[in-house]
């Protein structure tokens, strides 16, 4: 099957500011399904919306694919304590999202993202960021004392999971961005799944250096799979 690739005008990188980023877009509508974008992800790409993509900047190769061996996984000091804690929550993958996500998700951007690109929060454009109707999207929502204190959005895969997006209850005293990718690992490995994708890892961004700390892991780098950890 052949890929037909777009690539988009530069613009200022929203990672590193000294930078510029443009992707390749894949154009080919044979790839937009379950099927299609799964053997994609094995060659470091990913989705937005029904948009599948990976970075293609001139001068930088900053941005590394990242995706961590489900059944191999074994957590670190810091991460089982973390793990403790979270055996005080329940976890529930859904294919919906609840009724008051809307308000979890507005706290959350207005105090962790009010100047990124998805301030004011909107319910539409989040819909259209995390959804394509060809994908096989779940939700990972995580409940405190009946409450509910975070989702994980994830695309679901026969043998993978990758982990989309996370929003949480600002006000808790825990790493709610790492106590769900633990939580999205335990479902994984429960559903013996081998892969869980995290997404890009920019080593010069210190807010995304949490993602290779569990390992072991895999990176996208010179369009091969090399392990750490």
């Amino acid at each position: 099957m052949s890929l037909q690739i777009g690539i988009t005008p530069e613009k200022p990188c929203s990672y590193l500011p000294e930078q510029k980023d443009r992707l390749a877009v894949v154009m080919d509508e044979d790839w937009h399904s379950v099927h299609g974008y799964r053997v994609l992800m094995d060659y470091g790409f990913r989705r937005s919306g029904a948009m599948i993509y990976r970075p293609h900047c001139l001068s930088c190769s900053a941005c590394h694919p990242v995706r961590v061996d489900v059944q191999g996984f074994t957590p670190s000091r810091s991460q089982k304590r973390l793990a403790k804690k979270l055996s005080q929550f329940d976890v529930v993958l859904k294919p919906t999202l609840d009724k008051n996500w809307f308000s979890l998700y507005s706290q959350y951007i207005s105090v962790r993202h009010s100047d990124g690109s998805m301030y004011p929060p909107n319910e539409q454009d989040f819909s259209q960021f995390i959804t394509a109707s060809w994908s096989d999207v779940q939700f990972l929502h995580i409940y405190h004392q009946g409450k509910l204190r975070a989702i994980a959005v994830c695309d679901m895969f026969k043998d993978a999971m990758s982990a989309l997006y996370t929003f949480f209850d600002p006000t808790l005293p825990l790493s709610m961005g790492k106590a769900a990718i633990l939580l999205q690992l335990q479902y994984a490995r429960q559903a013996k799944k081998t892969w869980l994708y995290l997404g890009y890892q920019v080593d010069q961004c210190k807010a995304m250096n949490y993602k290779v700390n569990f390992k072991p892991c895999q990176r996208w780098v010179d369009d091969e799979w090399h392990t750490e950890g």
